[in-house]
């Protein structure tokens, strides 16, 4: 996770160690409370999200304790008076933290919406609190590489999508978790060998510019690069000039063909992508290179290749890169952590929620589990409902983003909740499935999407709501507060 191998408890702002001590020197470290990690509205205009980085959770909390150096520096903080900000007591409380939460969360690769939880925390509300800032940032920035990898590749129709985005990521953890979350949105490889490294995806990629101006001709490069890398040969031609390339892309493929390999394709990597592409396929087909693949990369996305395919591109392989790692059009998810029921203990559970002005920041209360209603392989529409009281009867519930209109018509449809068991009492419960099973899962679960939600822009929402209980739980509460 990180590349000194270090301890990560410090991975926090300072008001959740502030806000720990006060937990703790008011009596209420041991107050039992819920937690749930949510996002606010679908990012980047779409109909969905797919969720991603359970598995770095899983490893942060698994090392998650205080070390010697943690507790060390913490002794240095001062406070506004000059006097240390953390008392030595508090320190040495630290020296004995054990993780004890149990945590829920849905599988990395499932798709979901604004509103739903994607972790649920129940623990010590002082242990739950110093949670919040590393699951957002574990969560938030892989849910939405994922989600525009999902995206990008339903542009490219079941064509093969790599993701070319080290160079431009931010920083070297971005660029990790960016190929991570690349693959399990959907595509195929990456250019990142560190990532095909530690996460066992297939590592992808040609050549760059500069092999070819290394050398006085682009077809003496290219047939250097023919002879070094017989086995990886997709040539980069537009270095010069484009369709000259093609040309001289050609002549290193008979040569290579001749010592008994195949030239794999071109790699175009400017111009108008379209024109070329057809000129180029044309070209090789002629040439009796028909297998030859033509990869295409600069600066696209889920949009630009639409495009492109619209005006009948010939491209077989999608490259994509800045506009993937970097979520280069909404670079942040709207995820946040609230706190929804909080008991002393041996006492009755007291239901929590947050109010604003606008709805989409209020807060749910309740123990809460999403139920998934599915009808014919489809999905039709997700229910939140507190754990502790599910339903007895027929299910029905009030949808959140068409304030408050009923969701009926769920009998007959089969169903699951999403939240799966991941650590009890801060044991590991769970069994991590493979990076080829996430990503599988992900493609299956956009099948069984509404089609008109896979649109870039869709016109319509997927049904989320409150089951009927928890919706008039909320509203009272929120009376109650106003």
């Amino acid at each position: 996770m990180t590349a000194s191998g270090g301890s990560l408890a410090l991975l926090t702002d300072l008001y959740q160690l502030t806000m720990a001590q006060g937990y703790w020197k008011t009596g209420m470290a041991s107050h039992e409370a819920v937690y749930h990690l949510f996002f606010r509205r679908n990012p980047f205009r779409g109909g969905f999200a797919v969720c991603c980085g359970l598995d770095q959770v899983v490893e942060f909390m698994d090392k998650f304790r205080f070390d010697d150096t943690d507790r060390d520096y913490l002794a240095t903080l001062k406070g506004n008076d000059g006097q240390p900000l953390f008392e030595p007591a508090f320190i040495k409380y630290l020296r004995g933290f054990k993780f004890e939460c149990d945590v829920d969360a849905i599988p990395e690769g499932t798709v979901v919406f604004p509103q739903e939880p994607l972790v649920r925390v129940r623990g010590p509300l002082l242990q739950c609190q110093l949670l919040e800032t590393p699951l957002l940032t574990l969560v938030n920035f892989p849910t939405l590489i994922a989600t525009k990898a999902a995206r990008v590749c339903m542009a490219a129709q079941g064509e093969p999508v790599l993701e070319f985005g080290l160079r431009r990521a931010q920083g070297m953890d971005g660029g990790l978790s960016a190929s991570r979350a690349a693959y399990v949105g959907g595509c195929v490889g990456t250019s990142n060998v560190l990532a095909g490294k530690l996460y066992g995806i297939p590592v992808k990629g040609t050549h760059a510019h500069s092999w070819v101006m290394s050398f006085d001709t682009e077809l003496e490069s290219f047939k250097a690069y023919a002879r070094a890398m017989p086995n990886n040969c997709i040539f980069l031609v537009d270095t010069y000039d484009t369709i000259e390339g093609v040309g001289h892309a050609i002549q290193a493929g008979q040569a290579l063909r001749q010592q008994g390999h195949q030239m794999a394709g071109i790699r175009l990597d400017s111009g108008d992508l379209a024109d070329l592409s057809i000129k180029a396929r044309l070209m090789l087909d002629e040439a009796g290179f028909g297998d030859a693949a033509i990869v295409a990369s600069s600066d696209l996305d889920e949009y630009k290749i639409a495009e492109l395919k619209k005006r009948g591109a010939k491209i077989a392989v999608w490259g994509v890169g800045t506009r993937l790692a970097t979520a280069y059009d909404e670079p942040a998810l709207t995820g946040v952590y609230k706190i929804s029921a909080i008991r002393e203990p041996g006492g009755d559970w007291k239901h929590k929620i947050k109010l604003s002005d606008d709805p989409a920041k209020g807060s749910t209360p309740g123990i809460q589990q999403v139920r998934r209603f599915s009808r014919d392989g489809r999905f039709v529409a997700d229910l939140i409902y507190n754990e502790t009281s599910p339903p007895d009867g027929e299910w029905s519930g009030r949808d959140i983003e068409n304030t408050g209109e009923a969701i009926n018509s769920l009998a007959g449809s089969e169903s699951e909740d999403l939240l799966k068991p991941v650590l009890r009492e801060g044991e590991l419960v769970y069994t991590s499935p493979s990076m080829d099973k996430m990503r599988q899962r992900c493609l299956s679960q956009l099948d069984a999407l509404d089609p008109a939600l896979r649109e870039a822009a869709p016109s319509s929402h997927y049904p989320v709501g409150l089951e009927t209980s928890l919706f008039e739980l909320k509203r009272k509460l929120a009376a109650a507060k106003r």
